[in-house]
């Protein structure tokens, strides 16, 4: 049986990365828990919502945005990745092997029967979302 504990967080594209920094940390007043880097430049961030929830944006240039587009994925933290992956797999649903993002993370991705992509969240202690420090992408 699959246990979801919170919605974990959402994803956003944004074709100017740094107005919408500005936007979500002045307008808003979130902070920014961690970056994502690559090539030694910052392409996304994590806005901190209170508690184990976040923002994930990551710069997407050509993003235009309408009614059947805004959001990227969602979230979901699980209690166990491993026995999730199991269920999900045993009710006939495909679903990625579990993987050790560079958030120090637990990850497995699934689709909804529209085709939403759905990330599933298995948080350590060493997770970013909690103690912070810029990340380099390994994707």
């Amino acid at each position: 049986m699959i246990k979801v504990k919170q919605v974990a967080h959402v994803c956003i594209f944004a074709h100017d990365l740094e107005k919408t920094r500005t936007f979500y940390e002045d307008v808003l007043g979130m902070g920014i828990q961690f970056n994502f880097l690559r090539d030694g430049k910052v392409f996304g961030f994590y806005l901190n919502c209170g508690g184990r929830s976040h923002v994930e944006v990551f710069q997407k240039d050509g993003t235009s945005y309408g009614d059947t587009n805004q959001i990227n994925h969602f979230c979901l933290e699980v209690e166990n990745l491993d026995a999730a992956i199991e269920h999900i797999r045993s009710k006939g649903v495909e679903i990625t092997k579990k993987k050790y993002a560079c958030d120090d993370t637990y990850q497995a991705w699934i689709r909804d029967p529209n085709n939403v992509k759905i990330e599933l969240f298995e948080y350590t202690d060493k997770s970013a979302q909690f103690v912070g420090r810029d990340r380099v992408a390994d994707w």
